[in-house]
């Protein structure tokens, strides 16, 4: 087995710099990037079993890339320093459209869900109880906000909590801080936040890993059904990589896979997933319709843009919505 090596935040820079994979040789290396959805230890903790078998499967060397945040995994993926990578569906629609991505597998939840659902946690002892509460906005609760490329701890709860009710939360709040999914929910259960959005993925890895502080955390928003989260690759990595990652990932914890069936589902189980599906950049259209309704309801309620010029943006917004939910209609079903 080759010895994987680790990108950290520190070296991002110095990746950025580095020479790309030349693309009209055979790749023999390639990047794995992995949000920063909680401590890298964790991270590397949880991902590295299954690097290590796409190694053995893909015939490649796969490196894992880790960021600070997001979107040190879709500037690395921007300029060919991550060729494949993990993200959430808001950061999989930056790194499509900005960094030459595609998406090509989904993730399954091991318990069947067919998604999941972001959540804004309170402390169990807290006199909130619902979003009502969240949003009296009388400038006295420190909020926790997840990565600004994060669906569930960003996008969501910007588009269906705050947007939705006109409310900026900077305006809202004593204090709004950005972190990952952990370290908000830690805050959550230690006083140090009044409230902060999470994941139900990341909540369960909490009430496992760390029960004492789960105990301390209720839930006071539950949002309404995302996507489980996709796996991308660049889309100009030659074809027989390609070829090589997508039958790994389709078969992998299956029983078409060339590995230890059992093995393979135990560092599945670790990730608490379930063997992955095809899935293609069409997951990302609902993510694009939240993005637009997000910024629709924000330009409704700036006072600083004339009526003209607020009725005109809405208009085209409102156009290029449509065009996706025509897209989303025409999906196949099931």
């Amino acid at each position: 087995m080759t010895l994987m090596k680790t990108m950290g935040a520190a070296a991002l820079s110095v990746a950025l710099a580095a020479p790309a994979l030349a693309q009209d040789a055979a790749v023999e290396e390639i990047n794995f990037g992995i949000i920063s959805t909680e401590s890298q230890q964790n991270l590397r903790r949880q991902w590295e079993p299954f690097l290590e078998d796409m190694e053995e499967h893909t015939g490649l060397t796969v490196n894992p890339f880790f960021a600070s945040d997001y979107a040190g995994v879709i500037e690395g993926m921007r300029f060919d320093k991550v060729q494949v990578a993990w993200f959430g569906n808001k950061s999989a629609m930056e790194a499509v459209d900005r960094a030459d991505g595609e998406v090509f597998v989904q993730t399954v939840d091991a318990s069947g869900n067919p998604g999941y659902w972001s959540l804004i946690l309170a402390p169990k002892d807290s006199e909130l109880e619902s979003v009502e509460d969240l949003l009296e906005c009388d400038g006295t609760l420190d909020f926790g906000m997840g990565d600004p490329n994060s669906t569930s701890g960003f996008l969501v709860p910007m588009t269906f909590v705050f947007a939705a009710n006109g409310v900026d939360p900077k305006e809202c709040f004593n204090t709004v801080r950005n972190a990952n999914h952990e370290t908000n929910a830690l805050a959550v259960a230690n006083g140090q936040l009044d409230a902060a959005t999470n994941n139900t993925e990341n909540l369960a890895r909490i009430e496992e890993n760390n029960p004492e502080s789960f105990d301390k955390i209720k839930v006071i928003y539950k949002s309404p059904l995302i996507p489980s989260d996709p796996i991308v690759w660049r889309e100009d990595l030659p074809q027989e990589a390609k070829d090589k990652i997508r039958t790994f990932f389709l078969t992998y914890g299956t029983p078409e896979t060339s590995g230890n069936l059992e093995e393979e589902k135990a560092v599945l189980e670790g990730l608490a997933w379930a063997p992955f599906r095809a899935s293609s950049d069409a997951q990302l259209l609902p993510i694009r319709v939240m993005e637009i309704s997000k910024e629709i309801a924000q330009i409704e309620a700036d006072t600083a843009m004339s009526a003209e010029d607020r009725s005109a943006r809405v208009e085209e917004l409102q156009a290029q919505k449509a065009g996706y939910e025509e897209e989303i209609a025409a999906q196949p079903q099931g």
